[in-house]
């Protein structure tokens, strides 16, 4: 991250990393009591997480890691690297491992960060309390549910780097069309694109893109479908679903497979908000998600 510094007065947070194999895997680690770990998507990093951090680590232990090649974490190339789904678990294991941090988990979850926790969940639900799940997936496409043709065209490996890489537009689009409830202020969306700065560091929003499975051939495809076929493990573990019904991907069809998969989930919707449900209804969300953790203590 080179030429846009992070505002101070919206991410007001120490910086912590891990050495991950020789790469420095930045966290946010705030607060004492029940570890409460927020998973992050694509193109994000911990800053979509502020508010919610600030709100909780007065009375928990907020987590919030940067995956490797997103936020304040180093970005290697995919010689040093590799961009895949079960990579991105190894590192959330091995966090977590590090912090000594192996039961009462709250998990929030957003976009990838479904996946991912998700993933570590459903191979260790005795160390899951509660999950908070923002419009995300943990399992395959809805068959109902078409991959927009915006993100096929964006995992090509030619077209796709030349528009995600080179003109940065999945993170422009992202913080243009992900609220739609209010338009992203000039310094969040500052905020948003700072560690995407250049043709290197944007080089995990094109791969996780990529790593998308559609298909059995597709390398991530197995671990999705073995999460798919785990979580059942999870059904007693509260759960608390938080939707913005403006999402063009993750919409009404990944919904209603969450509700298929938990029935007693709680559930908010919300009409007006879009993917970024956290910066769409911030102000309703966070109480919702400190309300559902005082009742499930």
């Amino acid at each position: 991250m080179n030429s846009e510094p992070v505002n101070a007065y919206l991410y007001p947070f120490k910086s912590h990393y891990m050495d991950l194999d020789g790469l420095r895997y930045h966290f946010l680690d705030e607060g004492a009591g029940d570890p409460v770990v927020m998973l992050h998507g694509n193109p994000t990093w911990s800053f979509y997480y502020r508010d919610l951090a600030l709100a909780l680590k007065d009375t928990c232990r907020v987590v919030v890691p940067d995956h490797i090649g997103c936020g304040l974490s180093d970005k290697p190339d995919d010689r040093r690297y590799e961009y895949r789904l079960h990579r991105r678990v190894q590192d959330l294991t091995a966090l977590l491992e590090h912090l000594d941090i192996h039961d009462r988990i709250t998990l929030i979850l957003h976009d990838w960060g479904g996946m991912i926790g998700m993933t570590y969940a459903t191979r260790f639900p005795e160390r899951i309390k509660r999950l908070v799940v923002l419009n995300t997936a943990a399992f395959h496409l809805p068959a109902s549910k078409p991959l927009p043709r915006s993100l096929r065209i964006c995992r090509h490996a030619v077209i796709g780097a030349l528009l995600i890489r080179g003109l940065n537009a999945f993170c422009w689009a992202a913080a243009f069309l992900g609220c739609k409830g209010s338009r992203m202020s000039r310094q969040v969306r500052r905020g948003y694109l700072a560690p995407y700065d250049s043709w290197r560091n944007r080089i995990a929003v094109h791969r996780f893109v990529q790593d998308i499975p559609l298909k059995p051939k597709d390398l991530s495809y197995a671990l999705v479908t073995e999460v798919q076929q785990g979580l059942h493990r999870l059904r007693k573990i509260p759960m608390l679903i938080v939707w913005g019904e403006k999402d063009f991907v993750f919409d009404r069809h990944f919904l209603r497979e969450w509700t298929r998969y938990f029935p007693e989930a709680e559930l908010h919707r919300f009409p007006y908000a879009g993917h970024y449900v956290l910066e769409d209804a911030g102000d309703e969300v966070i109480p919702l998600i400190e309300v559902f953790l005082e009742d499930t203590v």
